[in-house]
């Protein structure tokens, strides 16, 4: 038996006992270090579910996660005591999508800690567990496991930064800092952005965008007006990333993106008003940008490599028995980006 935070509905979290089994060939036993807490977790939590997807049967979050192995089944091709960030992205690879190498598209995806399927994809949040040597990208000793496991969000921004032009000399947006948010800020950064202005509506974000790379940000709840200089002439943003899915957020990018601009637009939400007249004739490009693939195995090679510092994102470290509480943290934004839980 394994300890594990399963959901059963909405508030209803317990830290129970689940059964564990040995691995089998092509799988290993890996000992969970770091889990980090995502959106999709705080909707889950707090909602039931987002948009269609409901939690149906009790469900073990988690979808952010490294760990070390423990035991290795035949033809596993890993090793006892390596580290490994955790892929729960395991498309079927034969559907029509997967054939057209859009395996983020997968029509059969199985997805860590997903409620979009019956039965539900049970997650990482768990001390110990069985899974595929393929999901397992192994990483040096010295890399912390609570860095790899912010490889998942990276990935899925290494995957909206696909989407956007060349980001070098150009001007950014980024609308929301929250984890999602400053990894956009940090790779904006890295391909060379000119200036990279972050918006949201507490401080202790911000801080965190200004330390991942931001050139300056704005609280829109304490000083809205100074957004209004990058309105101006039709707007002087090259390309934004819209990360926070508040109708709001999505106006103002709008407005302060530049003719022909693009607007990425990461964050998820029910269905949003959007200024179609202004979206239509400044010919800005929307483009929606949805999870990763290949991007999983360059996140984890930009963090093991220092290219992409996570540190500053990761605001707390609580034990799995205080798993309640630590997702209460993670939904509050004066206190906190990204929190884990510790195994």
């Amino acid at each position: 038996m394994t300890k594990a935070c399963r959901l059963h509905g909405k508030h209803d979290l317990r830290v129970e006992d689940v059964a564990l089994s040995d691995p089998g060939p092509g799988e290993v036993l890996v000992r969970m270090g770091a889990g980090g807490i995502c959106g999709s977790d705080l909707h889950y939590y707090h909602d039931g579910g987002f948009g269609p997807i409901r939690v149906r049967e009790p469900i073990i979050l988690g979808h952010e996660a490294s760990g070390t192995i423990e035991a290795v089944g035949p033809g596993a091709g890993l090793r006892v005591g390596q580290k490994v960030a955790l892929n729960p992205s395991r498309p079927c690879l034969d559907c029509a999508y997967c054939a057209q190498d859009l395996f983020q598209h997968c029509l059969n995806m199985r997805f860590n800690g997903s409620a979009l399927r019956i039965p539900h994809e049970q997650g990482f949040f768990r001390e110990r567990m069985i899974v595929s040597a393929a999901q397992c990208l192994p990483v040096p000793d010295a890399t912390l496991l609570a860095h790899a496991a912010c490889a998942e969000p990276l990935a899925v921004c290494l995957h909206a930064l696909a989407q956007a032009p060349d980001l070098a000399g150009r001007r950014v947006l980024v609308t929301g800092s929250g984890p999602i948010g400053v990894l956009c800020v940090a790779l904006a950064r890295r391909a060379g952005a000119a200036e990279i202005v972050v918006t949201d509506l507490h401080d202790l974000p911000l801080r965190v965008a200004q330390q991942m790379g931001a050139t300056d940000v704005i609280n829109i709840a304490h000083s809205p007006e100074r957004l209004a200089p990058y309105e101006a002439d039709k707007g002087v943003f090259d390309v934004a990333f819209e990360c926070s899915a508040a109708a709001p957020a999505l106006r103002a990018a709008i407005a302060c993106t530049r003719p022909r601009g693009s607007i990425i637009q990461l964050g998820v939400a029910g269905d949003l008003s959007i200024p179609i007249n202004l979206l239509v004739g400044k010919e800005i490009r929307l483009i929606g940008t949805h999870r990763f693939h290949g991007e999983y195995a360059q996140a984890v090679a930009l963090i093991v490599a220092g290219a992409i510092d996570v540190a500053p994102m990761i605001s707390a470290s609580l034990p799995l028995e205080h798993a309640r509480e630590a997702i209460e943290m993670a939904g509050d934004r004066t206190r906190a980006v990204k929190v884990q839980i510790a195994f």
